[in-house]
């Protein structure tokens, strides 16, 4: 499979329908494998912080959330191929388990959030088979891992939060044994319709970001995220190319 690197971190050339066979792949072998979804904010946040940039190198599936990394990647001329979202994936492969009998566990949220969030899934996809939820404040990791091990669940859907969720999966990854484990940060907010995902025009516009901060200001920070993805990826390298053909015509 191939990679793009954006500023040292791989994100992994796929669509969401290579990226639903791969985890196919690793659901019949069973295995524990980590899925992530890199996006400019957990990349920029790992730029100082060298235990998330590991991890997510490591990571045995890592999708391109993030339409600006794709408009990046071409103009790199490393084109990816689509953006995959973690909600999208999460919505995709949940579709896909009620033909393949696939069990699923939902961690993460506030109190009744990954509830909310599994019985609006089962409500839209029929014969999903949910085996578990569980809200992301605990503060027992034991008692967690052992309640999702007596599920026995073939995907373990994550939205712990940007860092913490990919930082718990790979600590517990092999405690957990279940065959995929899916970062998947706020999704169940959205899922559960606690919160309103950009309408599709500002998706196809590639201003998900703006609705996102006219809709919850208090993001603001998070949202400069952006610009320092782009000063990573792309201005910067501008910069030390056109430097390094001044000094060759000199």
């Amino acid at each position: 499979m191939n990679n793009v690197e954006l500023a040292g971190i791989k994100i992994d050339n796929i669509t969401i329908d290579e990226a639903a066979v791969k985890i196919e792949e690793f659901i019949k072998k069973g295995n524990p494998r980590l899925v992530v979804t890199p996006n400019p904010e957990i990349i920029v946040a790992a730029q100082e912080d060298e235990e998330l940039r590991n991890i997510m190198n490591n990571a045995h599936l890592r999708a391109p959330d993030g339409i600006s990394m794709v408009v990046v990647s071409k103009i790199l001329n490393t084109p990816l191929k689509e953006r995959v979202t973690g909600i999208d994936l999460l919505l995709k492969l949940t579709e896909l388990s009620a033909k393949k009998n696939w069990r699923l566990f939902f961690l993460g949220g506030g109190e009744g959030v990954a509830e909310a969030a599994a019985k609006a899934l089962k409500t839209k996809f029929n014969n999903i088979q949910i085996v578990g939820f569980h809200h992301g404040y605990f503060s027992d990791s034991k008692q967690v891992i052992s309640e999702i091990r007596n599920c026995h669940p073939d995907i373990l859907f994550a939205g712990l939060g940007m860092g913490k969720q990919e930082k718990w999966l790979a600590e517990n990854l092999n405690k957990l044994n279940v065959p995929v484990s899916v970062a998947v940060g706020g999704s169940f907010d959205v899922v559960s319709g606690i919160k309103k995902r950009a309408p599709k025009w500002a998706q196809d516009l590639y201003v998900e970001w703006l609705y996102r901060l006219l809709t919850e200001p208090q993001r603001w920070k998070r949202q400069l995220a952006l610009p320092k993805f782009l000063w990573l990826t792309l201005f910067k390298n501008v910069i030390i190319n056109r430097k390094h053909r001044d000094i060759g015509e000199k």
